[in-house]
């Protein structure tokens, strides 16, 4: 064996990681040994727990990677969100979330406000509503409602005025006696032109309905007794038929019944009364001329500067009331 040639040795035993890991020292390394070049090994050792590098004989194993800490026993895991049931439809959720209420004190006073703006809303637009008929009405229309309006002011006032002069008489006639019984006679002759007990003749007017197709009906009749009424008709008769405070009118055979009394067309109104107060109420917008019109009936209104009324009703006596002076 030549001087130049080393012999073989044989390759020293390699710690096992095992021990390593377990705190043995490693292997002593021979000193006479030549170092040779470091070759690194990427693959993993025969355990799989790290790479390692190779130093000449010896292979040096890297640490393996730390594994995932373990949650503290004090700390609790975060709860689940959860999962919403399949079965559920959108409207049980939507139940589900509102009931049982939650209110809280800003909820309700929010509540309540609303109420009241609601509440005063309502009102807002009722009373809008009442007033609309007036403001769709033309100016000529509304100039006459108040002209309406003042003459049947002017005529209270006029009856207090009279009432007012009956009591200075009153109170300053000698014979007091005879004036009562003055007064007492002519406030008779009054109530029986309003009851109908008596005859009654003034201004006024005729109004005479021509219905040919019978389309006509009592509640028309009525409609016109009630505005010349309100217009200030102190005495009307239609046909032959005085109509007082209690008449009635009723959809008849072969025409209307006025009080029991089958009245057939044409039916002509005599009426007593200011003829400048009577016309314009039948012939406002809307009115009763208009309403007779549409149903094709034939309308005339004429004027009197007198007329009678002369048709009479028998005085009934009431059966139950009684004077209480």
């Amino acid at each position: 064996m030549s001087n130049d040639e080393t012999p073989d040795r044989p390759e020293p035993p390699r710690p096992e990681p095992a021990d390593q890991e377990a705190g043995q020292p490693a292997a002593p390394r021979d000193e006479g040994a030549a170092e040779q070049p470091s070759e690194r090994t990427d693959g993993r050792s025969g355990d799989g727990k790290g790479h390692g590098y190779r130093f000449g004989g010896l292979r040096r194993e890297l640490p393996a990677e730390r594994p995932a800490p373990r949650a503290s026993a004090h700390r609790q895991p975060l709860p689940e969100p959860p999962v919403p049931d399949g079965s559920m439809t959108g409207r049980k959720r939507l139940l589900a979330s509102l009931w049982p209420p939650r209110v809280t004190r800003p909820q309700l006073t929010v509540a309540l406000l609303l109420c009241v703006l609601g509440l005063g809303l309502a009102i807002q637009v009722r009373s809008t509503n009442e007033s609309s008929v007036l403001r769709g009405a033309r100016q000529e229309d509304l100039v006459r409602i108040l002209d309406e309006l003042d003459d049947r002011t002017q005529r209270l006032e006029d009856e207090k005025q009279r009432l007012v002069g009956q009591r200075t008489e009153l109170e300053n006639s000698s014979d007091q006696a005879e004036e009562a019984r003055r007064q007492t006679k002519a406030k008779e002759q009054q109530l029986g032109v309003l009851a109908g007990t008596v005859a009654a003749q003034g201004p006024g007017i005729t109004l005479r309905i021509d219905d040919t197709r019978g389309a006509v009906e009592a509640d028309m009749l009525l409609d016109a007794i009630q505005e010349l009424r309100a217009a200030g008709a102190e005495a009307i008769q239609i046909n032959e038929v005085r109509v007082v405070a209690n008449t009635y009118f009723a959809d008849g055979g072969k025409g209307i019944e006025i009080d029991g009394h089958e009245v057939s067309q044409p039916y002509e109104f005599t009426v007593i009364g200011k003829p400048e107060d009577l016309e314009p109420a039948l012939n406002i917008p809307g009115g009763v001329v208009q309403t007779l019109e549409k149903e094709r009936a034939n309308v005339s209104i004429k004027r009197h500067e007198k007329i009678v009324v002369d048709a009479l009703r028998s005085a009934k006596r009431p059966d139950y009331a009684r004077s209480s002076s």
